[in-house]
């Protein structure tokens, strides 16, 4: 029961940026959340602590009736090889933000902020990020990048504020899950 409750106190403490609050960090202006939807695969972030040693990651998006969204985050812990994880949070967008801010549930009461900072225009690569900027991703509809995107995004994601040092280039096989 302590550790528990240790657990919940560490899970509070480490989501201080509340999700019904104005981000610091500026989100875009819009996002059609139908076209939002689906498989993104995870090219580059800085990890939370399930996240450090993801292999094949992708994050799943499905719009419910009821306006939340349903995510599976699929990884594989330590390598390719590794068996299937999934984490299943529920995102909540938050009203008056174009969609581009969610406050993402892992844990009840505790809505982690998600802000989508950059998206581009075909959705076919997004960046979500946090106003602490101590988590971010680098998202993509395929599971490799031209370089020269890569690199914009990167550039993208030092002019947030990030520090791109932290990032770690997440492995992805030919048959990601």
């Amino acid at each position: 029961m302590i550790a528990r409750l240790g657990l919940i106190a560490a899970l509070v403490a480490a989501v201080t940026a509340c999700a019904t609050g104005r981000p610091t960090i500026p989100p875009v202006s819009h996002v059609d959340l139908p076209r939002f939807m689906g498989d993104w695969y995870v090219i580059a972030h800085i990890p939370s602590r399930p996240e450090r040693e993801a292999y094949d990651a992708v994050e799943s998006y499905r719009l419910d009736a009821d306006g939340r969204i349903r995510t599976t985050f699929r990884y594989r812990k330590g390598g390719f090889d590794a068996p299937l994880e999934t984490m299943e949070p529920v995102g909540t967008v938050v009203p008056g933000t174009g969609n581009a801010v969610w406050g993402m549930q892992f844990v009840w009461p505790i809505q982690a902020e998600y802000v989508i900072v950059d998206l581009a225009p075909d959705y076919s690569r997004t960046i979500v990020g946090r106003s602490k900027r101590d988590y971010v991703w680098l998202m993509a509809r395929t599971p490799r990048l031209p370089q020269a995107e890569l690199d914009a995004a990167l550039r993208r994601i030092r002019e947030l504020g990030y520090d791109t040092g932290k990032l770690r280039m997440v492995p992805q096989s030919a048959g990601a899950p």
